[in-house]
């Protein structure tokens, strides 16, 4: 099993899925780095060779921000964005969609589920 910027990849994969799977890599950039590599797209990963892995793994740390350092400076953008006030940083802070999207249907993902109405009991009286 290759394991890549701490990520176990899948067994029974094409390589160009599996590294997928590393946090910052996505289709194209595992296209880019097979390409520069000159290994076959179709290889599975379990067929990969410790030199392949090895070079991989080299061209991931030096040319991609994957994972860790990744995950914290997008938090740090965010926090960067809250800390300065800017309308971006107010819709994170309150949990709304921040990109322009609706709110008065949908946005559910976002904002939680469904608060229920509060009913206050005997609110209206008769009399007699």
């Amino acid at each position: 099993m290759a394991r890549i910027a701490g990520v176990d990849l899948p067994k029974n994969k094409r390589i160009e899925i599996g590294l997928t799977y590393i946090y910052g890599i996505g289709r194209s950039s595992s296209r880019r780095i097979l390409e520069k590599l000159a290994i076959d797209m179709e290889t599975k990963t379990d067929q990969l060779t410790e030199d392949q892995v090895s070079d991989i793994r080299k061209v991931i740390d030096n040319e991609y921000k994957v994972e860790g350092t990744l995950r914290t400076e997008v938090s740090m953008n965010i926090k960067r964005l809250m800390d300065l006030g800017c309308y971006r940083g107010l819709r994170h802070r309150k949990s709304l969609p921040v990109r322009g999207q609706r709110t008065s249907t949908n946005a559910r993902t976002r904002k939680g589920p469904k608060r229920a109405a509060v009913k206050k009991k005997g609110a209206i009286k008769q009399k007699k």
